[in-house]
C-alpha cells in the first residue's frame, strides 16, 4: 500500500499561483483521437507548451512556422519513462508512423530533430494522391 500524504487545500487566490500544462480537451472527447494513448495525450500537451515558449522566443522557420526541439531523453525525463516508451509515443503522434500531430525533421550530425507540432483542429488540408490510395488515412473532421 502506498504511503498516503497529507495536501492541504487551496484557499482563495491560491489556485491561481501554479503553472499548468494544457491537454486539449479534443484529444479526450473526439473520436478521431479515441485510438490515441492517454501517454501520447499527455506528451502533445508538453510539446504545446514547448511550441508556445518557441513561439515567444521567435523559433520560426523560412515558412512562418514554429518549430521545436525536445530530445527524446528530454521525453523519457518529463514523462519518467524508458526510451522504447518515448520512440513510441512520439511515432504515436507523428505525421509518418501515427496520426499526425506532429512532423519530425531530421538534421542528423547528432543533432536534435526539428519537431513541428501540428494544430489538432486544423481546417482541411487535401491530401496529396498518393495517401489517398492509403486506406489507413482517415478523413478528419470537426
Amino acid at each position: 500500500m502506498q504511503k498516503q500524504i497529507y495536501f492541504d487545500y487551496f484557499y482563495g487566490g491560491e489556485s491561481e499561483l501554479f503553472s499548468y500544462y494544457r491537454i486539449p480537451k479534443l484529444l479526450i472527447t473526439g473520436d478521431q483521437f479515441k485510438n490515441l494513448s492517454t501517454d501520447a495525450k499527455l506528451l502533445y500537451g508538453l510539446l504545446l507548451d514547448r511550441m508556445s515558449l518557441s513561439a515567444k522566443n521567435g523559433w520560426y522557420d523560412s515558412s512562418g512556422r514554429v518549430y521545436i526541439y525536445y530530445p527524446l531523453d528530454a521525453v523519457e525525463a518529463d514523462l519518467c519513462c524508458g526510451h522504447g516508451k518515448a520512440v513510441r509515443l512520439m511515432a504515436e503522434l507523428d505525421s509518418g508512423t501515427g496520426i499526425g500531430l506532429i512532423e519530425r525533421v531530421r538534421q542528423g550530425l547528432c543533432k536534435p530533430s526539428i519537431i513541428y507540432v501540428k494544430q489538432f483542429t486544423s481546417r482541411a488540408v487535401p491530401l496529396p494522391a498518393a495517401l489517398l490510395v492509403n486506406n489507413d488515412v482517415e478523413p478528419f473532421a470537426l
